[in-house]
């Protein structure tokens, strides 16, 4: 469903639950709109979205999407080292061979998933600054608006 943004005048296609904000984040998309990508460079968010106009400068995931890689990455490695330690028992040279290439594509693979995953709750919950969109309530707004009812900014974030 696609809702008009009275602060804009544009038409966007805000999430309707936070799991398909995530999900936008995930695929490194604008988790506001959904058009644009949200990244620049392989972790760099885009400053301002050219689809939406979404300022993506307050985001502070830090390292915590390098904790969720990691810690993805042990959960689905751990039942394969010891699936090919019991089975095979190689020399510990071939098992790190092996393991170490496996782990590393693994997380930089999860990284920029999780990157966005982290900046869509951000955005989302309305944190470090971002302001708190909900679909219904920019629908309710613009209804508000083209029947003449008082709108105050307060109504629209809320």
């Amino acid at each position: 469903m696609r809702s008009l943004d009275p602060a804009r005048g544009a038409i966007i296609d805000l999430p309707a639950s936070i799991w398909q904000a995530i999900g936008r984040g995930v695929r490194s998309r604008c988790p506001r709109c959904g058009d644009a990508h949200l990244f620049a460079r392989f972790l760099k968010p885009m400053p301002v979205c050219p689809g939406c106009a979404q300022d993506w400068s307050p985001q502070r995931a830090d390292d915590f999407p390098a904790y969720i890689s990691m810690l993805v990455t042990g959960h689905l490695l751990a039942p394969v080292v010891i699936a090919i330690e019991i089975a095979f028992a190689p020399p510990v040279a071939i098992f790190a061979a092996l393991v170490i290439p496996a782990a590393m594509a693994c997380m930089l693979g999860l990284l920029q998933p999780a990157k966005g995953a982290v900046i869509a709750i951000q955005w989302w919950s309305g944190m470090h600054g971002f302001r708190r969109e909900r679909r219904d309530a920019i629908v309710s707004a613009s209804d508000n608006v083209s029947t003449g009812d008082n709108v105050t900014a307060r109504n629209i974030k809320e």
